[in-house]
């Protein structure tokens, strides 16, 4: 089947309001979630908190913007955050180090490999979760999703207990998962690539994320720990990321798991359904979200 293998996306501080609803909200940016001594790039390995001011101890929703591993701006996605907030859910937008990008950008020659990005996404999640008391959100309801690569991340920090463990969490510690539009077996995205009509993007794009061997593809991938399924999930495709979702999702029914559910929005492509999620005042795609985090 043809494939798409693009993964890119190419200020108020207190007191905001969503334009569709009486949920007011406040707006904290740019939290470092890391101590100083830890610090590689500041400007990235930084948190925005999106509070609803008139819910007790709402849900967290911890989100990781899409871009490739590359071009990821968690100023981006304030949009949907704000969205998600309006709806009296707590969301904080995680950014992390982001690999070279000299297949977009010929400046993009420096930058980190898997499992640099993982491993800030675990940090700023001990973080939210320690810090769950200070900023008013439920420590025992915090939820991670992303979009395109910012899903793949949300769904790797899910099924990898490693990560959350060696910060002294376990899997249990996120309440459920929501990767909207991502891929989650890497030695198929590669190969997507190798098979497509440009090649050179498996060695400037892939490699350049995931390190040049099929172990290390294997290792980032999330249908690897297929056997760690434990947590609630609810996964979007649209008509671009169809192919690497259905990998996944027919993986997992071949395992004894059932509380997942996917919705494979075909009508809409990659960017279009960013933008429905982000944008409109009434998205279904959303609402479903919100329905998830209310629900468990």
């Amino acid at each position: 089947m043809k494939k798409n293998p693009i993964f890119l996306l190419l200020i108020c501080l207190m007191g905001c309001q969503d334009p569709t609803t009486a949920q007011s909200f406040k707006e904290i940016l740019n939290l470092s979630y890391l101590e100083k001594s830890e610090i590689e790039v500041d400007s990235l390995q930084r948190l925005n908190l999106v509070l609803p001011e008139e819910v007790d101890n709402p849900p967290l929703f911890v989100w990781i913007g899409g871009g490739a591993w590359a071009f990821v701006n968690r100023h981006q996605e304030m949009a949907f955050a704000r969205k998600m907030a309006a709806e009296g859910i707590a969301v904080a937008s995680v950014g992390h180090r982001l690999s070279p990008g000299l297949w977009q950008d010929s400046t993009r020659v420096e930058g980190v490999q898997h499992p640099a990005h993982i491993r800030d996404v675990a940090k700023a999640f001990k973080w939210l979760y320690d810090n769950a008391a200070n900023y008013g959100y439920d420590q025992d309801r915090i939820f991670i999703g992303g979009f395109s690569s910012g899903a793949h991340l949300a769904t790797l920090l899910s099924m990898d207990t490693r990560y959350l463990e060696s910060l002294g969490l376990k899997q249990e510690n996120i309440k459920g998962f929501i990767p909207v539009s991502g891929g989650y077996d890497i030695v198929d995205y590669y190969n997507a690539f190798v098979n497509g009509p440009n090649p050179a993007m498996a060695e400037l794009h892939v490699q350049a994320v995931f390190g040049k061997t099929k172990a290390d593809m294997i290792h980032a991938s999330p249908t690897t720990y297929l056997d760690k399924m434990k947590l609630p999930m609810l996964m979007f495709s649209e008509n671009m990321t169809y192919n690497y979702t259905k990998i996944f999702e027919d993986a997992l029914r071949e395992t004894a798991f059932r509380d997942f559910e996917v919705i494979h929005v075909h009508k809409l492509g990659h960017a279009g359904l960013w933008r429905n999620l982000s944008f409109e005042e009434q998205s279904p795609y959303r609402e479903r979200i919100v329905e998830f985090i209310k629900g468990k």
